[in-house]
């Protein structure tokens, strides 16, 4: 905690008292001094999640200024867009607590740690206050409540959510399936870089693991054609509804496996001018980087020997423990071995209402690298 951030593990941890699963609990140090509060956790390996510095209470009040003071930033940074991030966990000093607002009216409700879960009730309280929302989901569908003991589960906490709801940003109108959709409906944390891909997208465009087309659908007004692809079809049909609700007709949606279909097009002497590489999370443990990293190199060779001179590499990842800097060197290896010499011509990281923590580098999980095929020496 001295270095700024709130986590406690179980090894630290030497007296416990009465705490039962999700309690706030005060914290003190070795010599009685306090620490603040924190939430408790009985099973998983943090067992205390700092909430505050003051020892003071956690109660609805609370639960409000943190709120407002998280939507006060969000006001400042989102622009052309009526969906976003809310509430982001430890960025927001509610650490185990995500919540997202979908077309100005519609939230969606992640709790993660069993402090977050007791507290919901008065978490959505709180909410409908500040937000006055429509409707309040609950996605506590992700794995990571499992190491809380937490059930896996989906549903409507407040009003009534509809089948869809219609959001806007950057220009284009999305339909978003909040109960079933991808993270909490889409992924409003690729947002930003949408648009920055956008800037740089020509010619031909390949658009790998697309999900409901983000980018293809930004790259579309800047490329001849972008082919999408992704495993999904579910997936696949609404980046389809997306592309015919925004009169989008250049983007052909392809159900396959992206690995599959870069060797395909190197096998065939396909080009393209703009590839974006856009994969899930490769490993989400310390233990499998080793894997995840030959996975990174492997896709992004693959995606180097079809790019054209001077044309356009987008790569992401959101696997927090991959790095920026092994990002970028396992793309420079690649490159190497592809024969091409790239330059960085952007930098990138998630949307500005995911915010970054410094003391937190778990905040910091979305890498967005844009490369240009640079004339060989």
């Amino acid at each position: 905690m001295a270095s700024g951030h709130p986590w406690l593990f179980s090894s630290d941890v030497v007296h416990r008292g009465a705490a039962q699963p999700g309690d706030v609990v005060r914290v003190a140090d070795a010599g009685g001094r306090p620490l603040g509060v924190a939430h408790y956790s009985s099973t998983s390996q943090i067992t205390l999640r700092l909430l505050s510095r003051r020892v003071e209470p956690v109660d609805r009040a609370f639960y409000v200024r943190r709120l407002e003071r998280a939507l006060a930033f969000r006001r400042q940074v989102v622009r052309e867009s009526d969906s976003y991030r809310v509430v982001f966990g430890e960025a927001d000093l509610l650490p185990g607590l995500v919540i997202d607002c979908y077309g100005g009216a519609h939230y969606v409700v992640q709790t993660l740690t069993q402090g977050m879960d007791k507290a919901l009730p008065v978490i959505l309280d709180a909410l409908g206050e500040v937000c006055a929302p429509a409707s309040v989901v609950a996605r506590n569908d992700v794995a990571v409540r499992e190491k809380e003991s937490l059930p896996l589960e989906t549903r409507v906490l407040w009003g009534e959510a509809p089948e869809r709801v219609e959001c806007r940003f950057n220009g284009l109108t999305w339909q978003v399936d909040l109960l079933g959709g991808q993270k909490t409906g889409i992924y409003l944390d690729q947002r930003e870089n949408y648009v920055a891909a956008a800037r740089w997208a020509r010619g031909k465009a390949l658009d790998c693991f697309t999900s409901t087309g983000g980018f293809s659908l930004h790259m579309a007004g800047r490329c001849e054609g972008v082919e999408a692809v992704d495993s999904s079809a579910g997936a696949l049909a609404t980046a389809a509804a997306n592309a015919s609700r925004n009169g989008i007709g250049n983007v052909h949606w392809r159900e396959a496996n992206a690995f599959d279909v870069l060797a395909g097009h190197h096998s065939a002497g396909r080009h393209f001018d703009t590839i974006v590489l856009d994969p899930p999370a490769f490993t989400k443990s310390r233990d499998a980087v080793e894997g995840a990293i030959r996975g990174y190199r492997e896709i992004n060779l693959r995606a180097l020997k079809l790019l054209r001179a001077g044309g356009v590499l987008v790569s992401c990842s959101c696997s927090h423990h991959v790095s920026e800097a092994m990002l970028l060197e396992v793309i420079a290896e690649a490159a190497l071995d592809a024969g091409k010499q790239l330059r960085v011509v952007e930098r990138r990281s998630q949307a500005a209402d995911h915010p970054i923590l410094l003391t937190v580098p778990e905040t910091l999980y979305l890498k967005c690298l844009v490369f240009q095929v640079a004339e060989s020496y």
